[in-house]
C-alpha cells in the first residue's frame, strides 16, 4: 500500500510517495520516491500578491507530472497542501480550480496554524527525551512555524510571516519580527531550558554540512559558525565550490538566521534536525485517517 504527499511551498514543490508498512498493528511508512521541483512561487506572491501565468502555467504541468508518477506508483491516498506563497496569492483559488481540473489532485490551501499541526504530526518528539522541553522550528520560504513541547505534550504553537524567500524579496516586516520575538521570549519565561528541533530543506542542508553524527544534536555555537563561513563565500562560490543548488544558496543564508535568532531569543543552546518536514507530516495524517476509516 502506498499513500503521496504534496507540498507546494514557497521555495519548491515536493512530492513525496511512501511504502505503508505494517507489522504487528503498529503502522508506519518507509519513503518511496521523493521529487522536488524548485518553482520558487514566493517570488510572485510575496512581490505581487499574485502568481504569474507563466509559473501557474509550470505549477499545473508539475502537478499533472505528480498525478502521473501517482497512478504509475498505485497510490492509494494522497493529500496535497499549498502554504504561505499560494496563501497570499490573490489567484490562488483560481489556480487550485485549475489544478483539480487539469491535473485532476484535490489541493487544499493550508493556513499557518494548520501548516505547523501538519508539520509536527510526524510526532518527531516521541522519539527524544519526554521529560525534557523542546522549541519546534520550522522555517520555510515564506513562513515560519513555531510549536512548544513541554514533557511531550504540546503546549504553545504559531505561525509568523517570516521566511527565507520573503526576506530575499525583502517583504519581512519589523513587526513580525517584533511580534515573533515577544512570543518566543514568552516560552523561554514560562518553560525554561528550552532544546531546538529544526525542520525544513535549509537546516537539513546545514546540518549536513555540519558533519554531526545522525541523531545527535547541532550546537548554535556550530550554526552561527555554518552562517559566518556561507556568508564568506559569493553566491556563486555557493554554487560552484561549496556545491549548493541555486535554489538553495541563496535562501539557506536568511533562513540560517532565521534559526539562529529563534535559538537565541529562545535560549537554545542546541538544536536536533530529523530531517522531516510537512510531507512527512501529511503521510502520518493519512495512515491516521485510513486507521479511522478500517475501525469505524
Amino acid at each position: 500500500m502506498r499513500y503521496a504527499a504534496i507540498d507546494i511551498g514557497s521555495n519548491a514543490v515536493r512530492l513525496l510517495i511512501a511504502d505503508i508498512i505494517e507489522i504487528e498493528k503498529e503502522t508506519s511508512f518507509k519513503k518511496n520516491t521523493l521529487v522536488r521541483v524548485p518553482l520558487r512561487l514566493g517570488d510572485d506572491a510575496f512581490l505581487d500578491k499574485m502568481i504569474s501565468p507563466k509559473k501557474a502555467e509550470e505549477l499545473v504541468k508539475t502537478m499533472q507530472a505528480f498525478r502521473n508518477l501517482m497512478d504509475v506508483y498505485h497510490v492509494e491516498d494522497y493529500m496535497a497542501c499549498a502554504t504561505s506563497a499560494m496563501r497570499e496569492a490573490i489567484n490562488g483559488p483560481e489556480i487550485v480550480k485549475r489544478i483539480g481540473a487539469d491535473a485532476n489532485i484535490n489541493l487544499e490551501i493550508v493556513e499557518g496554524q494548520r501548516e505547523a499541526n501538519i508539520i509536527y504530526s510526524s510526532h518527531i518528539e516521541q522519539h527524544l527525551e519526554r521529560k525534557k522541553n523542546y522549541l519546534y522550528i520550522d522555517v520555510g520560504g515564506g513562513s515560519t512555524e513555531l510549536s512548544v513541547f513541554i514533557e511531550g505534550d504540546l503546549v504553545a504553537s504559531r505561525s509568523f510571516n517570516l521566511g527565507g524567500i520573503r526576506i530575499l524579496d525583502n517583504q519581512d516586516k519589523e513587526e513580525t519580527w517584533t511580534e515573533m520575538k515577544e512570543w518566543v521570549k514568552e516560552q523561554n519565561r514560562n518553560h525554561k531550558n528550552l532544546i531546538g528541533i529544526g525542520t525544513g530543506g535549509n537546516i537539513n542542508r546545514l546540518y549536513k554540512m555540519a558533519n554531526e553524527k545522525e541523531g545527535t544534536p547541532m550546537s548554535f555555537t556550530k550554526l552561527r559558525s555554518l552562517h559566518s563561513y556561507l556568508t564568506s563565500f559569493s553566491l556563486k562560490d555557493r554554487i560552484n565550490v561549496l556545491g549548493l543548488n541555486q535554489d538553495r544558496a541563496d535562501v539557506i543564508v536568511p533562513a540560517c538566521e532565521i534559526y539562529l535568532t529563534v535559538m537565541k531569543w529562545g535560549g537554545v543552546k542546541q538544536i536536533f534536525v530529523p530531517r522531516v518536514g510537512l510531507v512527512d507530516g501529511i503521510i502520518q495524517l493519512l495512515i491516521e485517517k485510513n486507521a479511522r476509516i478500517q475501525s469505524a
